[in-house]
């Protein structure tokens, strides 16, 4: 019987080449996935092989992001009921790619093109010592920006804009309008972190964003810039692209 099968998992994206099935490598979350249902899949049908079988994720995340609550769904035809099949691929699964949840979703349900909006997190952290247990999960500054400064440039991205000079790919020939609803940048200790809402965001676009805002925070830029920025439509106008391990993915919108 076939089911369209909802799943949230979290990964750890440090030895993955992002989310997206890449040729030559089988590290990807997408395609390690796609290996356990299969293998799940052809062991009902007694080692029948099966073919097409696609987990369509909310986002591609890129090689060495990570995912708190990502949504993804498969079209399945299998007999085992959610808990069943959120046992199995927890137990095949390597350790850095946990299943938290599997529900059946309606026929139509897609986690990408029904996502209504996405929450990143960005986290640096500054210090004379090193972060030892998050050196994995946060990206390392050599001293500590200037986060009221990064507040006042963030208020100048909030909103509908085209943010193409926020976007990694140089040859994206869809529209790069998006909507960024809220910038909230929080410190506690010597960490800094940075959240992300929109509706959607382009390659790179959080970590280009941390980056502009970064280069504000030490002087480089000024928050008065940032409107230029974005009318200019050119990707050399923002800042550097902040490193990819200091990016999770915290949260899906859906209606």
């Amino acid at each position: 019987m076939k089911k369209n099968i909802k799943m949230i998992l979290s990964y750890d994206g440090s030895r993955f080449f992002g989310w997206e099935h890449q040729p030559n490598t089988d590290m990807t979350i997408q395609g390690k996935l796609e290996n356990v249902l299969t293998a799940m899949l052809e062991g009902e049908n007694g080692g029948q092989e099966v073919k097409g079988l696609t987990v369509i994720g909310a986002g591609r995340t890129d090689a060495g992001v990570h995912a708190r609550a990502m949504t993804a769904n498969v079209i399945l035809d299998t007999d085992k009921s959610c808990d069943e099949i959120m046992e199995y691929m927890n137990h095949y699964l390597p350790d850095d790619i946990s299943i938290n949840k599997v529900t059946e979703a309606s026929p139509h349900f897609h986690s990408r093109y029904n996502a209504k909006g996405k929450t990143y997190r960005y986290t640096c952290w500054y210090g004379a010592s090193k972060p030892v247990f998050d050196r994995k999960y946060v990206s390392v500054l050599d001293k500590k920006p200037d986060v009221d400064r990064m507040r006042k440039a963030a208020e100048y991205i909030v909103g509908m804009h085209d943010f193409k000079s926020f976007c990694g790919n140089p040859k994206m020939k869809k529209s790069t309008v998006r909507i960024v609803d809220q910038i909230k940048i929080e410190e506690s200790g010597n960490y800094i972190r940075m959240y992300f809402h929109g509706n959607g965001f382009l390659q790179n676009m959080v970590r280009i964003m941390t980056g502009t805002l970064l280069m504000v925070g030490f002087g480089q830029k000024e928050p008065e810039d940032i409107p230029s920025i974005i009318e200019g439509k050119n990707r050399q106008l923002a800042g550097f692209t902040a490193e990819a391990k200091g990016l999770t993915l915290m949260k899906v919108d859906y209606d």
